[in-house]
């Protein structure tokens, strides 16, 4: 499943391409026909990220019909965008200006809601560690009242850390890789329960988290190894996976930890796989 990173990249590309002008919305596979068709012509006014979440707004946000696409990718969705052509393969959502084309493939979710029911939907979701937090700005303060429901929510709480960072009603967003990345770092089991957190410690992983996840944000990948530790600086082979970057921990059960070298754990937390070093780790 996409983490944030890949949500808010696919806004800013959204937004490059259609903001601001009329698009053709269709729905080649027509399972979405009906709900395309009412938007179809419509004023592409933004996309919104929300942790894994996207806003696809259309028209006067303000205007009482104002119509927005909710999508959720889950597990084998996708929304490319590419130099106009014919569609290709089971494309429930197509979004078009004659010169480029986005399609959605497989999403968890594709719905069209409106103002009150995409508040509704936000009010679900956790802090977004790349959206920010404080300042004056309404989703700063918004996120910003998030982050401390989280904080509060985490230390109270008995589950494993591995497990509450995963949480989407706590930390959207975040996903596997962030989570054992960032908990690898900070030096901390994933099955360290949240009331043994620290606020410091708990302050340091989360902007752990921003720094990273800004960075994937920025390059298209997730890196998360310090300098000290990339192949050139190791004189060890680039790493080789679908998700490409470097990282300590994730997908590497069995092989030697980059710092220490004691063969990498795996286990299950939060009905996905995770990654640990049982000695870099072991301190908490």
């Amino acid at each position: 499943m996409p983490e944030g990173h890949v949500i808010h990249r696919l806004a800013r590309e959204l937004n490059t391409q259609f903001a601001g002008a009329p698009v053709k919305v269709s729905s080649p596979q027509g399972r979405f026909a009906t709900e395309a068709a009412s938007l179809d012509g419509r004023d592409f006014a933004g996309a919104e990220a929300w942790g894994k979440h996207l806003f696809l707004h259309f028209g006067d946000a303000t205007a009482p019909d104002a119509r927005i696409i909710h999508i959720h990718l889950g597990l084998i969705g996708t929304f490319t965008l590419e130099p106009f052509a014919e569609p290709r393969g089971q494309v429930r959502l197509r979004i078009d200006n004659g010169d480029v084309a986005a399609d959605l493939r497989g999403p968890q979710r594709c719905v069209v809601i409106g103002p009150s029911e995409e508040d509704t939907a936000l009010g679900k979701l956790g802090v977004d560690p790349l959206r920010p937090v404080g300042g004056p700005s309404e989703d700063g303060i918004l996120n910003e009242e998030k982050r401390e429901r989280a904080f509060t929510r985490t230390r109270r709480s008995s589950k494993p850390i591995g497990a509450l960072l995963m949480d989407q009603s706590m930390y959207a967003g975040v996903g596997s890789i962030y989570r054992t990345e960032a908990l690898f770092r900070a030096g901390i089991t994933p099955n360290l329960p949240g009331t043994s957190l620290t606020e410091g410690e708990l302050g340091d992983i989360w902007d752990d988290m921003v720094v990273l996840m800004d960075y994937g944000l920025e390059h298209g990948r997730i890196d998360t190894v310090r300098d000290e530790h990339t192949p050139e600086a190791m004189g060890r082979d680039p790493r080789k996976d679908d998700h490409g970057g470097e990282v300590y921990v994730y997908r590497r059960a069995g092989l030697p930890c980059l710092v220490c070298g004691t063969p990498v754990e795996l286990g299950e937390m939060a009905a996905r796989k995770i990654y640990w070093c049982p000695v870099c780790q072991a301190g908490r």
